[in-house]
């Protein structure tokens, strides 16, 4: 079974483009729409996320829509806790492959931290 987490310097979430999102109205308030669209910078990438570390400069203070917590999964998706960790492995697959390909090293290193059993890998196609 995998197990959903983040990978760092991965940043796929902090690529923004509201065109690759048109849901946008349906998850968030008008308040944190103007919020999100105001942090959409060149290219679509988020003005706090650092292209050249790939890390987000405002991590502890990130808002809502950028935390993957199941209170959040909650209120915006309407996923509950149990189903969290299956939905977070979906969206983070689909923005990867989206912002980086499906070959990318980014999903590389992203199916080997959520497939990682005691300390093997599992390849996802193997499940």
């Amino acid at each position: 079974m995998a197990t959903w987490q983040c990978v760092k310097q991965c940043g796929a979430c902090c690529h923004l483009d509201p065109t690759d999102r048109p849901e946008l109205e349906e998850y968030l308030s008008p308040e944190e729409l103007e919020l999100y669209l105001s942090m959409v910078g060149e290219g679509g990438w988020c003005i706090n996320y650092d292209r050249e570390l790939r890390e987000c400069k405002i991590y502890p203070d990130r808002p809502r829509f950028c935390r993957v917590e199941a209170e959040v999964f909650v209120e915006m998706y309407g996923i509950e806790a149990q189903d969290l960790n299956d939905f977070a492995i979906e969206c983070c697959n689909q923005q990867i492959e989206g912002v980086y390909g499906l070959r990318s090293l980014e999903m590389i290193r992203f199916n080997q931290a959520i497939f990682e059993e005691n300390g093997q890998v599992r390849i996802a196609h193997e499940e």
